[in-house]
Parts: C-alpha cells; structure tokens; sequence
C-alpha cells in the first residue's frame, strides 16, 4: 500500500513516518516539503535515518503516485489537497483543521473562507467507527479534542456542564520557533493561552452534542515544559449526582473493547510515543473529575491518523501502533 504524506518535514510527518515503518502493508513513497525539496529525509529527521532512504520532494497533486496520502500541513492548505486527490481515488487522511467542522462553524472559528468545502467523518474511532470503516476520507481530530473528548463521552449525556483544564506540551505548537516556545520563557514555568477563545474548543462541543450532551462546555488549555504529551482534566457537573462504582462502572462498559483507552491512572510517561489513552475518574457526587492523558503527537495527530487510515482500508485497527509507551 503506497503512502504519500504531504507536508512531511514537521513533527506530525516524522511521526507518520516513524510509526508507518512498522506497519505490515505500508510503504511511504512520497515525503512532500515545497521548502525542503531534494534534501534527505533524514536529515530533517535525524532519529528515521537508516529506516527511510527517501528524499522530500514537491509534486503537483497530480504526480502523487498513492494508494493513501495523509495531509499534515496546515489549516486551509488542506483544502487546496482533499479534494484532488480524492478525485483520483486516492484515501486521504486531513490532520488539519479544515474539514472538522461544518462549513459555517469553520469560517467563524477559523476567521476564513472555506474554498472546497465537503462533510467527512471526524476521526475519533471510539466514537465513529462505523462512519470511518470504508470512507474514502476522515478528518482527523485535534490534539486537546481527543483527549478532551475521550475524557468526558461516557458521562455527556449526564451532564450539565463541562469544564476542560488541559496542559500540553511544547511540541503542540509545531516545530516553527517562536517567543511562546523559547525555551527561557517554557522552561520552569506553565502559562495558560487562549484562556476562553482557543479554536479546539468548537470541536469539543460539537462531539459532546453528537454524544447526546445539552452541556455547557469550557476550556483553557496551559503550556507546560514538556515535549510530548496532553493531561486533561475534565470536571463534569452532572444533573443528577453518581457514585463512584455507578462512574467507573460507566467508564469501564463504555471502553470495554477499545485497544487504545486504558482505564488506569493517567501519566504522560505511560502515554508517550504510543497510541493509547490513559483515563480515571473521581466521584463527589454531583462532580466527576475525569483526568486523560495521551501523547499529543500519537493519539492526538499522526498515530490516530493510522488508526484511521486502518480502518478506511479494511486493515486490523491497531496495525503498525502497538507499542508502549516510554516510561521513565
């Protein structure tokens, strides 16, 4: 199955890439960077050399040879993609921003004009996999949404507010340099951004409304001095208060046959590299605090990504993902 990842010279492509060289049917053969075209894949991603001979390239979207092509670039530059290749009978996988959304809310949460608009499943598995298996493309899901949304989905339909308190790390903000990143100002310190209007926040409500939730949703996401990593926690105000073996039982049966959610003490250590979620919840009746941590370059882009692109082409969900995580 021939592989083309367009935008493949950030963080999310070297994660496609890394994870991809072990899977059973997959063969990246296009590596796309319209800056970096004729360099060695391996020197932008030092940590892939000896597993990749390939060299970035910048192909029109007609020249891409593919059986699968993942979108890592950014949001409205997928658009100018989708829509091509599909046409071509190419799969396509969007880690952007652009077709998560419905076209209205897009333009307002994103402040642009949405040029090739069309609807597509949003990529959560756990949640959509029947609408997954078999499309020909899947909108994969941010970063804080996954975790967020994964924390709170057994108890939506419950509750009457959310509130999602997340710290992530740096290597959320991709790999351009900045002040936001510098290390001085992220080492020994945590710093929320975005305190109410960060953009994932749409796709929080509108999955907890998809669950069955009438909730009020909030969220503040912080930056703290780690690389890798999103820990969540969620305080979900019920209607009516639940005990703490009625929530953990709801917890358990609902993630009951799912490889990648893991109901044990969330840990960023446990999560890193790998593809899993990490969850528990706490009961004082009327309040539940559910807490996730997962890898935000795994589960929340290029892993989840795989997932989905398992399941678009009838392959074993977990196939070219299993591996634990990195602890210490």
């Amino acid at each position: 199955m021939k592989i083309a990842i367009i935008g493949a010279s950030g963080y999310a492509g070297g994660e496609l890439i890394r994870l991809l060289v072990h899977h059973s049917t997959a063969d990246v053969v296009c590596a796309t960077s319209r800056k970096l075209a004729g360099t060695p894949l391996d020197q932008v991603h030092p940590h892939l050399k000896g597993f990749t001979n390939l060299t970035f390239t910048n192909p029109g979207t007609d020249a891409i040879d593919a059986d699968v092509a993942f979108l890592a670039v950014p949001h409205t530059a997928a658009m100018t993609y989708a829509g091509k290749l599909l046409s071509r009978g190419i799969k396509v996988v969007d880690l952007s921003a652009d077709y998560r959304l419905p076209k209205d809310v897009y333009e307002k949460t994103y402040g642009v004009t949405h040029s090739d608009y069309f609807p597509a499943p949003y990529g959560i598995p756990e949640l959509h996999r029947k609408e997954c298996i078999n499309a020909p493309f899947v909108a994969n899901p941010g970063c804080f949404p996954t975790g967020a949304t994964l924390a709170a989905a057994p108890l939506a339909r419950y509750a009457h507010t959310v509130i999602f308190d997340s710290k992530t790390g740096v290597s959320g903000a991709g790999d351009n340099p900045s002040a936001t990143t510098h290390y001085p100002n992220v080492g020994d310190n945590i710093g929320p951004y975005k305190w109410t209007t960060h953009r994932h926040l749409a796709e929080m409500k509108q999955e907890l409304a998809t669950l069955g939730s009438k909730a009020r949703v909030y969220f503040t996401p912080h930056l703290v001095p780690v690389n890798r990593g999103i820990l969540t926690t969620a305080h979900i105000l019920l209607n009516e208060p639940l005990e703490q073996k009625e929530v953990e039982k709801l917890y358990r049966d609902f993630y009951r046959d799912e490889y990648f959610v893991r109901y044990q003490k969330p840990s960023l250590a446990a999560v890193r590299g790998s593809n899993f979620c990490d969850l528990m919840v706490e009961s004082e009746g009327e309040r539940i605090v559910a807490v996730s941590a997962i890898d935000n370059l795994v589960k929340g882009a290029s892993g989840q990504a795989i997932q989905n692109m398992n399941l678009m082409c009838g392959l074993k969900e977990n196939d070219g993902l299993i591996g634990a995580g990195m602890l210490p």
